[in-house]
Parts: structure tokens; C-alpha cells; sequence
């Protein structure tokens, strides 16, 4: 079972329906034995790092998802906004305590080319940083899609992917059972599906 972590912010709809094509069963749920019994998690995420660390806490979910993740060590998925969540703190709107699965801070991106625009939406090249499971089958600079204006700065060893839009900024990362994505793979079409579908195997992710 698939389990699409609902906490009030993201895009779940879309994640729901990425998943079912691929012929996963799952389910959108908050509910804590769920989460527990999950055999994989998805963190999505769209708005801001507080609202979001609220909701988390308000619906009493910090420690089921650290006990399914730190201890359990179920593979979860963190696209954008859930991303960002896995940090240490953030600087968005103020300062954030994250859930600190990664350490490695949230920061405003900066562009000084006045072409580009913040936030940064749309289609980018993901530059491959290291070898992957979640890139099987999905050539190096393929086309995601993109919709932030603050990005996970971490250490440099767990970062997998990179891209380019004024600075040079984390787009995924791989910590054991852990993963991140900035970019939306549910937005993102044929390498999309290939990237979910690769998280979603049945192989040992914490190789």
C-alpha cells in the first residue's frame, strides 16, 4: 500500500492519479496506523514551510511519520513543499523547524538575471549529480517541472540531482530511505511517471 500523506497543503489529487496509473494500490490518508503499515509514503506539498510544519503538528503526525520513517525505515517520497519539510529549519516567512531528516536549511532562491522570475515555474533540465534508482531509464537534463520560490540547501553527499535558474540549486536528493524532489514528478509527464514508478519498486532503495 501507497499512502499520500494528507496534512492540508499539496497537490494530492494529481499524486493520487500519477499512482493509480502505475498500477499501485493506494490511498490519501491521514490516519495514523496507515501511515505505520505503509509500505511506501508520499510527502507531497504546495504553500508555505510554516503552514505546513502546523499542520503537521496540529494533526499529530510528526511522530507516526518519524516513527515509519527514522525507525521503520519505509521509503517516502517529499515532492516540493515535502521536500522542504524534511529539512532542519527554514527561512520562509520567518524562521522553521523542520522535521530534520536531512540536514540542510531552506533558502529564498536568488536570481539576479532580471529575465528570470521568482517564483520559478515552469519546464528545467535536472542534472543528474550521481548515479540513482529513481533515474532508471530516465536520460541525464530530461525536462521536469518546477514551481518554488525557496529551495533546500543541504550537504552536497546525499544530492542527486541539480538545476540551473539563476543559481545552481538541490532538485533531488537520496538519504537511505529518504527522497526529495523540488520538481513535481506527478506534473512532469513520461520521466515523471518513470521517476514515481522507480520509487514505487519493489527494490531496496537503501542501496
Amino acid at each position: 500500500m501507497v499512502v499520500i500523506v494528507d496534512y492540508g497543503l499539496g497537490n494530492l489529487m494529481s499524486v493520487l492519479g500519477a499512482v493509480k496509473r502505475l498500477g499501485h494500490e493506494v490511498s490519501v490518508s491521514r490516519d495514523l496506523d496507515q501511515i505505520r503499515n505503509a509500505d511506501r509514503l508520499i510527502l507531497p506539498g504546495v504553500g508555505a514551510f510554516g503552514d505546513g510544519m502546523k499542520n503537521l503538528h496540529e494533526l499529530g503526525l510528526i511522530d507516526p511519520l518519524n516513527e515509519a520513517v527514522l525507525g521503520q525505515k519505509i521509503p517516502v517520497l517529499g515532492i516540493c513543499l515535502g521536500c522542504q519539510l524534511m529539512a532542519q529549519e527554514s527561512w520562509e516567512f520567518g524562521h522553521h523547524q523542520g522535521l530534520g531528516w536531512v540536514k540542510g536549511s531552506v533558502i529564498k532562491l536568488e536570481v539576479s538575471d532580471k529575465g528570470l522570475k521568482v517564483p520559478h515555474v515552469g519546464w528545467n533540465a535536472l542534472s543528474q549529480a550521481k548515479p540513482d534508482v529513481l533515474y532508471r531509464a530516465i536520460p541525464d537534463e530530461s525536462l521536469f517541472y518546477f514551481v518554488h520560490s525557496f529551495h533546500l540547501k543541504c550537504a552536497e553527499d546525499v544530492v542527486t540531482g541539480v538545476c540551473e535558474y539563476g543559481e545552481r540549486f538541490t532538485a533531488a536528493f537520496h538519504k537511505d530511505n529518504i527522497f526529495g524532489t523540488q520538481f513535481h514528478p506527478e506534473k512532469s509527464q513520461l520521466y515523471g511517471l518513470e521517476l514515481l514508478k522507480n520509487f514505487l519498486a519493489g527494490d531496496d532503495h537503501a542501496a
